[in-house]
């Protein structure tokens, strides 16, 4: 007689995929931008998933999208049919606002599969950036506004970043890395006092993105120019080490019970200069004139 067998985990729970679409309709709601004639919402969304998440929905992900934007739609017209009866009821008298559209064209949703490997089966994020327009009166140039919701089990979190664009001119370049990873022949243009590289990721931006295998870390490497002085000097943020002119660099963070704490350690960075990323991608550092 054949024995039934129990597995003592329990399965991971499964998200509709109803559910998906009104997560992305949850963070339109919450990315919602008021000026005096109109209120802007975001029109682009990524969708995040966990792999196994992804790949099950993956043969039906055009219906998702299809049906994706027709939330976001109805849900924006439900917004106007709202705003236009407080309008006939004289609740926004002069104020034009009750419009609601989209600040850049048409809706534009994107699902893909957790890069990072920190998700877990079940957990969903959706991340849209509005662009607001610049105040002259302010002071303050064109900003974005990025709203990242986790949904996690029963629980929903959201991270809100705006970052400030104030008009200025152009940065002078200072130093240039030329380098080639698995997507091909690049160049960057460093004119920024501190410019990280390495594979990034959702939760790891970096100014240098790495396409290659996961021994080139996230936060890879950091360049550091010294404002007063002008000199550069190299910092290794790596697991498997960075190398310069073919010497290994020392460590620039301690890890203490999993917490990685900078130490300081940084290295004078010669001009020109070759720069290792675990002997796996290789960029070159020139200073420019």
């Amino acid at each position: 007689m054949a024995l039934a067998r129990t597995d003592s985990a329990a399965p991971a729970p499964r998200r509709p995929a109803r559910d998906v679409i009104a997560a992305v309709v949850d963070n339109m709601r919450r990315n919602l931008e008021p000026l005096r004639y109109s209120t802007l919402v975001p029109s682009h969304y990524t969708v995040y998933l966990h792999p196994r998440e992804h790949a099950r929905l993956e043969g039906i992900i055009p219906i998702l999208q299809e049906q994706t934007l027709r939330a976001l739609a109805e849900e924006m017209d439900s917004l106007n049919r709202r705003s236009s009866l407080r309008r006939l009821l004289g609740r926004l008298k002069r104020d034009a606002s009750a419009e609601v559209r989209t600040a850049s064209g048409d809706w534009q949703v994107e699902f893909l599969p957790d890069p990072d490997g920190d998700m877990k089966e079940g957990d969903l994020l959706v991340d849209s950036e509005l662009v607001l327009p610049a105040r002259p009166d302010l002071g303050v140039g064109e900003r974005t506004r990025r709203i990242t919701t986790i949904h996690a089990g029963h629980r929903t979190t959201t991270r809100e970043q705006t970052v400030n664009r104030t008009p200025s001119p152009s940065p002078a370049i200072a130093a240039r890395l030329a380098y080639r990873d698995a997507a091909g022949d690049h160049t960057y243009d460093v004119a920024k006092d501190s410019v990280t590289i390495g594979r990034g990721g959702f939760a790891y931006p970096v100014d240098v993105r790495i396409t290659a295998s996961p021994d080139v870390s996230r936060e890879h490497v950091r360049i550091r120019r010294d404002p007063a002085s002008g000199a550069f000097f190299l910092i290794d943020l790596s697991t498997l080490g960075t190398t310069l002119n073919g010497r290994h660099v020392p460590r620039g963070f301690n890890d203490s019970q999993g917490t990685k704490r900078e130490n300081g350690a940084e290295t004078a960075l010669p001009d020109p200069a070759r720069i290792g990323l675990a002997d796996t991608v290789f960029l070159e550092f020139r200073r420019v004139p």
